[in-house]
């Protein structure tokens, strides 16, 4: 049976976890290592997507050199603070992923339920499951001790040519990683209360 998880836990997640987005330059010089990188993604990989379809494709940008090829899609907000991030995930959606199906999906022919059908169709249900992997991601991240600043505000066709040519893959949002500089910060945002975002029925 599942318990319920400490505070300490709730606050490193969500409660008292911040987005390190809006400021210039909010990230400490500490290096995010490998090995780091894909304890996150293990963690992220086992949420849940429609038919195990698992679309999300993601490039951790961190060299100088593949920073600098990301550097010209960026909006002019987002250069400094993802030029300084240790690490930038780029978030992006497979629109083949159902050639995984065999082996993520076995107990049905779940690769013909999408095989043929063109990107447009794709799109919607690989945009929506990648965003929610997306999510994982940050989830992961910040149980691992990472801080996240997920944003868009870049130009997704140069994304795409830089990293993805020639290929199905397409930019979906960016995740810049590592350790927050929490001097940095302005003081949270509020969030919508339980009766103006839900209803019960």
């Amino acid at each position: 049976m599942n318990q319920p998880l400490s505070q300490d836990a709730l606050d490193q997640i969500f409660l008292q976890a911040r987005t390190f987005a809006s400021n210039p330059n909010p990230w400490q010089e500490r290096a995010v290592p490998d090995a780091l990188l894909e304890q996150v993604w293990n963690l992220a990989r086992m949420g849940p997507t429609a038919a195990n379809c698992s679309p999300a494709r993601i490039v951790f940008v961190r060299s100088p050199e593949a920073k600098a090829r990301l550097k010209p899609a960026l909006d002019a907000g987002n250069v400094e603070k993802t030029m300084s991030a240790p690490v930038t995930a780029i978030l992006a959606i497979d629109l083949q992923f159902y050639d995984k199906l065999p082996y993520l999906f076995p107990h049905a022919n779940a690769r013909s339920w999408f095989a043929g059908q063109s990107d447009e169709q794709l799109y919607p249900g690989a945009l929506r499951n990648s965003s929610l992997q997306g999510a994982y991601l940050i989830i992961a991240a910040r149980s691992l001790g990472l801080d996240c600043g997920p944003m868009g505000g870049f130009d997704a066709a140069k994304v795409d040519d830089a990293f993805f040519a020639e290929t199905r893959v397409r930019s979906n949002f960016l995740i810049n990683l590592g350790y927050g500089r929490r001097d940095t910060l302005h003081p949270r945002s509020p969030r919508l209360a339980f009766a103006d975002a839900c209803s019960i029925v």
